[in-house]
């Protein structure tokens, strides 16, 4: 008796302690965890992912494009054909894929699950996000489903998602997986412009599953899963990323009316101070935090702004430039930090406050935001030479 007295003892003291140790573990959150243990027994979890499949696979579709063959040396081969994914945005028979899946194409076709194939005109484009819409031309012969975008800033680590698209060509298939983190930047490569808040998870992405949807246990779409994958093999195997829904909600309405989106611009490269940057920096102690401004265009906002950009001097040595700790009056530690709030909360033309620390003090410069340069120049510069 006195053995269940304790043992009754230890199951409410460990209740109160969950209940009081932690001012973040709230009733409704512990329920949320309760519920998703609950949920957990293999045939619940089978039922639902069939159902969530069956639910959203004639509302993911198969994007293809024509490459023309650039070997002068084998002109039988024709075109080769680039693949991707895509999702039904809306009843107008609008299409959100990647923009690196369209490339430069101005059509594509559009195959649905059961095998009825549309072609589609690109209507818009934005290479810095790597969103793109089309619009499917004619009469679709059925009516389209748009698959219902969520809010991408709830996803947590650890919420399971399921991706569905066209990997290797092998069409209507499903993956899962959790996230394993949000937030994340994505490189912008050659471009130099970053992706901010990308959601990264385990679920299997590989080449065709790019342009398709990352979708939560609702059947929402909290991501466009891109094939911009990292892994420690080389290959696809790695890491998943898709460009979060928040951000579709926001470019794409504007892709359809316009057919681009213009982004902010600062005009400076720069990187998130570690202890051994901070050597750069005279008087800088190693655990300073802040964003170290590398490079500054010429003429650009930071530039009028007056911002400062890193030195080399005589001897070759490297000197770092201005440390930006604060934006309108928001603390930035990370360039992630930085990316975000221009990106999420600021339009060309509007105004900027950047806080730098330079030589022992702190200024409070402001910038007005420009347009971001146009890559028309970059991407002639990536086009094969014509034949002779």
């Amino acid at each position: 008796m006195q053995r269940k007295e304790s043992v009754s003892i230890l199951l409410i003291t460990c209740f109160a302690i969950l209940l009081t140790s932690s001012s973040e573990l709230t009733l409704q959150q512990a329920a949320k965890a309760q519920r998703q243990l609950n949920s957990m027994s293999p045939a619940s979890l089978d039922h639902s992912l069939n159902s969530l499949f069956k639910g959203v696979e004639n509302s993911v579709v198969q994007v293809t494009r024509k490459i023309p063959s650039s070997s002068l040396l084998a002109p039988q081969t024709g075109n080769a054909t680039a693949l991707g994914s895509g999702i039904i945005f809306d009843r107008n028979g609008h299409v959100v894929t990647n923009n690196h899946v369209v490339g430069d194409a101005k059509i594509v076709d559009v195959t649905f699950i059961d095998g009825n194939r549309y072609t589609a005109k690109v209507v818009g484009t934005d290479v810095y996000s790597d969103l793109a819409v089309l619009k499917i031309v004619g009469n679709i012969t059925k009516p389209v489903t748009p698959l219902p975008l969520g809010n991408s800033s709830a996803s947590e680590v650890g919420d399971q998602v399921i991706a569905v698209g066209n990997p290797f060509g092998l069409a209507d298939t499903m993956t899962t997986g959790i996230i394993s983190q949000v937030g994340r930047l994505l490189p912008g490569g050659p471009l130099g412009f970053s992706i901010p808040d990308v959601i990264q998870t385990d679920a299997l992405i590989d080449p065709g599953n790019s342009g398709g949807p990352l979708l939560n246990m609702r059947g929402q779409v909290i991501g466009i899963n891109t094939a911009a994958i990292i892994s420690g093999q080389g290959g696809f195997s790695g890491i998943g990323l898709a460009i979060p829904s928040n951000t579709v909600k926001r470019i794409v309405p504007i892709l359809i009316e316009r057919g681009n989106y213009t982004h902010p611009y600062l005009g400076l490269t720069a990187a998130t101070l570690t202890s051994d940057l901070a050597q750069s920096v005279v008087g800088l102690t190693p655990d300073f935090q802040g964003i170290l401004v590398d490079t500054i265009t010429k003429g650009g906002p930071v530039d009028k702004a007056g911002i400062r950009g890193s030195t080399t001097d005589q001897y070759g040595k490297k000197h770092g430039g201005d440390i930006i700790t604060r934006v309108d009056n928001q603390s930035v530690k990370r360039i992630e930090d930085l990316i975000s709030y221009v990106e999420l909360h600021k339009s060309v033309g509007d105004k900027i406050t950047l806080a730098v620390y330079r030589n022992g003090q702190t200024l409070n410069l402001q910038a007005t935001l420009q347009e971001r340069p146009s890559l028309i120049p970059y991407l002639k510069s990536l086009s094969p030479p014509a034949p002779p």
